[in-house]
């Protein structure tokens, strides 16, 4: 049923708790699970040239190696449980809008499912704060299997 799995990630709680589901999925399909982690180009763009935006979009973070190593932890985190459980795995590491570069990338890579974290916000502070999550559903023709974060904040 599931080939290949993607779980986008960018280290966070929200994101890690997705990651059990993930493996299990693809150790349960034997699929091959996508670790991706994206470089929001807009949260970074700040205080930025365009040179080094272009850079970065282009996977080239010279002597920005703070950003690298987080997406390299990131992506890690699902390598290392995937390893726990004999999945194989790729890490990627992309630049632009988060929903954009994960649908463009479930397209590209031929993705089954994705599986995404989510904090269980409702109401105004979902909209007020937005999210990935929620943008991805809209952006993808993809099967999104999200996975509820309730932190005790």
């Amino acid at each position: 049923m599931y080939s290949d799995i993607l779980i986008p990630t960018d280290g966070s709680e929200t994101a890690k708790a997705a990651v059990d589901h993930a493996v299990d999925h693809a150790q349960r399909y034997g699929a091959r699970l996508h670790a991706l982690y994206v470089v929001d180009i807009d949260a970074v763009n700040f205080g930025l040239g365009t040179e080094q935006v272009d850079r970065i979009r282009q996977g080239k973070f010279g002597e920005m190696t703070e950003l690298k190593e987080r997406a390299e932890a990131a992506t890690g985190v699902v390598a290392d449980a995937a390893a726990e459980h004999d999945v194989e795995v790729r890490e990627e590491i992309r630049a632009g809008t988060p929903h954009d570069v994960i649908a463009d990338y479930a397209d590209d890579e031929g993705i089954d499912l994705i599986v995404m974290g989510s904090h269980g916000r409702t109401g105004v502070r979902r909209a007020l704060l937005g999210s990935v999550t929620e943008r991805t559903l809209r952006s993808t023709h993809v099967p999104v299997l999200v996975v509820d974060y309730l932190d005790e904040d």
